[in-house]
């Protein structure tokens, strides 16, 4: 199991946590109310700093239920959180919907998943080799 520190900065804050015991991202949470405008984006503030170990990073992920029922999601997704960054852990939302959307304090607004990084070594090449797809790519498949 991996261990991660966590520093509340805010009184209010709440530690994240998983909502069922096999859930692959823990829930994070507002410390504060918003009024996020349609087709507006904002940085939502969690109160957290997190000191995620050395080859691994956070990511932040939208949630599906506040997505598919209100239009609104994680901006730059997935978010990622640099095992040396240390300060606090902000949430990007926008509402793609044509109404305004309320964040309440202490509300879901996203989920962070931990991931080992596998650090990669490029190498400068003249070519690289053709596959059967080559170059095929967005959308080349088809949709049926």
């Amino acid at each position: 199991m991996l261990s991660i520190k966590v520093q509340k900065i805010n009184e209010d804050a709440l530690i994240p946590k998983y909502a069922h015991k096999h859930d692959a991202g823990m829930d994070l949470y507002s410390i504060r109310e918003y009024i996020l405008k349609p087709r507006h984006r904002i940085l939502v503030r969690t109160g957290l700093k997190l000191q995620v170990p050395r080859g691994y990073e956070m990511q932040i992920r939208p949630k599906s239920g506040l997505a598919l029922k209100n239009g609104v999601t994680v901006l730059n997704t997935p978010g990622t959180v640099d095992s040396d960054y240390r300060g606090e852990i902000g949430v990007i939302l926008i509402n793609h919907s044509n109404k305004s959307y309320r964040v309440e304090k202490n509300q879901k607004i996203a989920q962070a998943v931990f991931n080992k990084i596998e650090i990669a070594r490029l190498t400068e090449a003249n070519k690289v080799n053709r596959t059967k797809r080559n170059e095929g790519g967005f959308g080349s498949t088809g949709l049926k």
